[in-house]
């Protein structure tokens, strides 16, 4: 029985399609400049990566599950990570969310890692490595979020009004 290539596998169809739609899917009319949801969601101050961070880790245990090696799902993880903290940063992230496009970059990494025929790999050990560590970084995002806010409490009250 034979592999299915990149374009035969339906779930990997559908992680271009999201990909498309995260990143390239509308057009600046009279231009070849290409935007998605990621940017638009992006100016929502905050809370506006959350969304696009969740999909682009759903994306990458797709391809994970699908094939795509370690070292190829670090290389994913590495651009998600970077698109999500520098759009982060207000204006310069914005900017950076428009020209950047991790999930289109990741769909490109994984079609050329099909085209070498190397995507036989498991990665469930990466994956539970992966979870640790995010599920740490969450954990410290939420303890620096309430030292900060309490920070800015205490501050608040010390302050004559």
């Amino acid at each position: 029985m034979s592999v299915p290539t990149f374009d035969q596998d339906d779930r990997l169809q559908w992680v271009e399609r999201v990909s498309r739609l995260l990143d390239s899917q509308f057009r600046v009319p009279g231009t070849n400049w290409r935007f998605g949801l990621d940017p638009i969601m992006g100016l929502l101050p905050v809370v506006g990566g959350l969304p696009s961070l969740a999909v682009s880790g759903l994306l990458i245990l797709t391809m994970m599950r699908h094939g795509a090696s370690g070292n190829l799902v670090v290389r994913m993880v590495f651009n998600v990570v970077l698109d999500a903290l520098i759009g982060a940063i207000p204006i310069i992230g914005n900017i950076f969310d428009f020209a950047y496009k991790a999930n289109n970059r990741n769909v490109a990494l994984l079609r050329a890692h099909y085209a070498e025929g190397r995507h036989q790999g498991s990665g469930k050990g990466l994956l539970l490595v992966l979870t640790i560590v995010l599920l740490a970084l969450g954990g410290l995002l939420v303890w620096a979020a309430w030292w900060l806010g309490s920070v800015l409490w205490n501050w608040g009250e010390s302050v004559q009004w």
